[in-house]
């Protein structure tokens, strides 16, 4: 993800990429060199975030490390006077959600979490679509993975789950297409087959949620298709209105490859490269991010919701625990 952000930026008239750092110097060294490759002045490489937020020559840092540590290095780079994008979700915890929004807003940076679901074509068409159906009723929301996403892509699943992960982009995308906010949660994980290989973590999730106005959600996150599943994520969203239905199913999107050992769908409403030039709801949301830098107009995304979907999902694995209902409107601001 840092390098697909990294890349998106890079390519664009309006912002210069100048400072890059990692937890080990070669993938910053390799990253920078990329850029460099690519026409752009070569970034500088900063040993850890802290150098990295003392350049002057840095007016905002994409954040795209671990779940887990988002929260701190949000409130650093808001107390350093820099813009901020964060991957989703925003954090793993409501205390370091409220910590980073306080710390961000009163320092008066531009903040945003790269939910970019809101940027697929279909999704963007879906929230028009809804307007004249009438209230919503129900919804499902399912996100899965192949088990190379924890076993060989993340180094860290140990350290999240397939909820937090996956279904974060679920919660806020649903949450935006009922323009609503989930009040209670119900939730249910089954451990197997990733503990059994060593991995501490969840191998599915599912999440019943219930609206403020009543309509009622399903979020399904796994982590463990095999494989040799065409692609490496399944996605499914459908919401059910008084007066419609709309489905988006995005396992295919208009490609098929086969070839003589294997049979995929090449995914592209996300990431692509189009004539050499990235593209994809990816490169949108970020453009949009960066015009809301220079312009100090407010996120599509604000801070404040990507910290609900945070309070949806601590109430998620609370109600794991404790195997009872969670109201989470104490939560959600």
């Amino acid at each position: 993800m840092g390098r697909g952000n990294a890349l998106s930026l890079s390519g664009r008239a309006d912002a210069e990429i100048t400072a890059v750092t990692s937890r080990s110097a070669d993938p910053a060294a390799q990253l920078a060199d990329e850029i460099a490759e690519r026409g752009a002045p070569r970034p500088a490489i900063h040993p850890d975030l802290g150098t990295l937020l003392a350049d002057d020559a840095v007016d905002a840092v994409v954040l795209t490390t671990p779940d887990d540590v988002h929260g701190e290095m949000m409130v650093r780079a808001a107390e350093a006077g820099k813009h901020i994008l964060v991957e989703k979700p925003m954090t793993t915890s409501v205390a370091e959600a409220d910590a980073a929004v306080k710390a961000i807003r009163e320092n008066g940076v531009i903040a945003m979490c790269l939910f970019n679901h809101r940027w697929v074509p279909a999704y963007a068409q879906a929230y028009e679509l809804l307007a004249d159906l009438g209230d919503a009723a129900v919804a499902y929301a399912r996100k899965d993975d192949t088990i190379f996403v924890p076993t060989e892509m993340l180094s860290w699943a140990d350290r999240t789950t397939c909820a937090w992960f996956l279904s974060s982009h679920d919660i806020d995308l649903v949450s935006w297409l009922l323009r609503d906010q989930v009040r209670r949660v119900y939730a249910t994980a089954r451990w197997g087959k990733l503990r059994s290989l060593g991995i501490e973590t969840p191998d599915a999730i599912q999440i019943q949620a219930e609206y403020s106005r009543g309509a009622v959600a399903t979020f399904e996150s796994a982590w463990i298709y095999p494989n040799t599943f065409p692609t490496t994520v399944d996605s499914y969203v459908a919401v059910v209105a008084d007066n419609g239905v709309v489905q988006l199913d995005r396992q295919r999107e208009n490609v098929v490859l086969a070839k003589p050992d294997s049979y995929s769908y090449p995914r592209n409403m996300l990431q692509r490269v189009m004539h050499g030039i990235p593209s994809g709801a990816y490169a949108d949301a970020i453009a949009h991010w960066v015009d809301c830098c220079r312009t100090g107009r407010e996120p599509l995304i604000t801070i404040e919701s990507s910290r609900n979907v945070t309070a949806v999902l601590e109430a998620a694995h609370l109600s794991i625990e404790t195997r009872q209902p969670v109201d989470v409107s104490m939560l959600v601001a």
